[in-house]
């Protein structure tokens, strides 16, 4: 991404128009990356593609390398002789299209996945064998996926001893959970399967695919029952000793405390970083460029003790810093990775991105403080940085503008250049609105992110999430007849005249 001025969209799959309750990997994605090419558009950057949590974030998944079963596109299993169309149809959604429906999304392919499961020829069952024999972190996501069901939902640790360790797991216990396991092996080979033929589609059209990481994984997953020794997990009561979060800042007296375990730093040294390196070179094989959320704690983290009911009584400990990506740049010498670098950080972070050449992330909607020299406002920005209207965690554009204090308001249209009181006229072409897109774009940074919603002119009702409000989100959609609307001109003509068309 670097010393190379592009241009992006922010758009998670879910949100795509499909006619089963969530984007899928079909047609539709092939008709958007064309929308992207058309308009010469470099990236697309999407949220993780990880199983999601019972409130559907993609940030706090079961596993950091398996897929999300709900992306599987029912037409490609009708193509592949797997179920009828009538199957398939069992999957159309009747409800509106514009928010996603994961409950509807996740009872109908469930049981459309059985049935092309049943129908499994013994050439891809081969196939799949071979698959989860190559993507061992696959097989643990599958085992531990079936012992799961085996006990009712419950979390790991509740397990039986004899399944809760994994080092104990062998091949009897595997044997009672086989059905079940064969049966998750295929689905996550039929979702990465068609996430290829999308990846080629995408390459053929010269669009890049942005991916996402957290840092953190979630205590009831996968990646922490298999390899319990690489986080601060006791090994008798199997409960986390400190958990990550956030101290108290300007946003929050009380931090946020995220609850997710702390990563075993000289245990991962000692074996080589082996499970970062292999779930950072799962990400490249599926992306173009991954953005690792919080990278900050790469530098140094805050450690909150088990049990506390805030992030308050945390401490700083230190990450593992260049240690950590010296390892990384022996086996992938020009690793395409984006830092999120935002909130509150000191010298040591600072130190840590400029040592790895990370581009960063500027977010115009941070710039406008009163009082503050912000290093978000566009005059600060390097090359090496993606800047963006606004990211997944942000309000859309005009819904910020909308709801900003006058006062700030004014600073923020008087920085783009924009005079007069229609502001907020126009709607889809509300003219504000275009003078801070195309302040991003002029800017002096390598790349420029736009999310779907900012391009449409949306209001704060089209947000993909709202930050400590777990209720409602990621569920923004939209249709085939919407993405039809955007001015492509518009946009093909300032990444044209700010020199970041593909």
């Amino acid at each position: 991404m670097k010393n190379t001025r592009a241009a992006g969209v922010l758009m998670h799959i879910t949100s795509l128009p499909s006619p089963y309750g969530v984007g899928v990997f079909g047609e539709e994605t092939k008709r958007f990356i064309e929308f992207l090419s058309d308009m010469k558009f470099t990236y697309w950057q999407v949220l993780p593609f990880v199983p999601t949590d019972e409130m559907n974030s993609p940030y706090c998944s079961p596993s950091s390398f398996a897929g999300n079963e709900l992306f599987i596109d029912p037409r490609w299993l009708v193509s592949h002789g797997l179920c009828s169309a009538h199957d398939a149809d069992e999957n159309i959604y009747g409800g509106t299209p514009f928010t996603a429906d994961f409950a509807f999304a996740a009872e109908k392919r469930e049981k459309l996945l059985k049935i092309a499961f049943s129908n499994c020829p013994d050439t891809m069952k081969n196939e799949v064998r071979e698959f989860a024999e190559t993507h061992p972190h696959i097989a643990q996501y599958a085992y531990y996926t079936a012992l799961k069901k085996k006990y009712s939902g419950a979390p790991w640790y509740e397990w039986d001893k004899k399944h809760a360790d994994f080092a104990s797991f062998d091949a009897s216990d595997k044997s009672e959970v086989a059905a079940d396991y064969d049966f998750i092996c295929f689905k996550q080979y039929i979702f990465f399967r068609q996430w290829e033929e999308i990846r080629r589609y995408a390459a053929e059209k010269k669009v890049k695919i942005i991916g996402d990481m957290p840092i953190y994984v979630a205590l009831d997953s996968a990646d922490v029952w298999a390899d319990r020794e690489n986080f601060e997990i006791s090994p008798d009561t199997f409960a986390p000793s400190s958990v990550a979060g956030v101290p108290p800042d300007y946003f929050s007296e009380d931090g946020q405390l995220w609850g997710n375990p702390l990563y075993n730093w000289e245990k991962m040294e000692k074996s080589g970083y082996k499970w970062w390196l292999e779930r950072l070179g799962s990400a490249f094989d599926m992306f173009d460029v991954v953005r690792i959320d919080h990278f900050r704690a790469f530098a140094s983290y805050w450690a909150v003790p088990a049990g506390s009911e805030t992030a308050k009584n945390g401490e700083w400990r230190k990450g593992p810093g260049m240690k950590f990506f010296n390892r990384l740049f022996e086996k992938f010498p020009d690793a395409p990775v984006i830092a999120e670098d935002l909130g509150v950080f000191g010298e040591d972070v600072t130190e840590l991105l400029r040592d790895t050449n990370f581009p960063g992330m500027k977010v115009i909607q941070f710039a406008f403080t009163p009082g503050a020299d912000s290093l978000h406002l566009p005059h600060h920005y390097t090359q090496n940085c993606v800047c963006y209207c606004g990211t997944h965690d942000n309000n859309t554009l005009f819904g910020w503008l909308f709801e900003a204090p006058e006062a700030e308001r004014k600073y923020i249209l008087r920085y783009v250049g924009f005079s007069g009181d229609n502001w907020g006229e126009g709607g889809y072409h509300a003219p504000a609105c275009r003078s801070i897109i195309e302040t991003v774009w002029r800017s002096s940074a390598d790349t420029a992110v736009i999310a779907f919603q900012d391009m449409c002119g949306f209001g704060n009702d089209a947000r993909m999430n709202k930050p400590g409000v777990p209720e409602l989100n990621w569920r923004f959609r939209t249709t085939a007849e919407t993405i039809a609307a955007v001015d492509k001109a518009y946009f093909k003509e300032i990444n044209d005249l700010f020199g970041r068309s593909c």
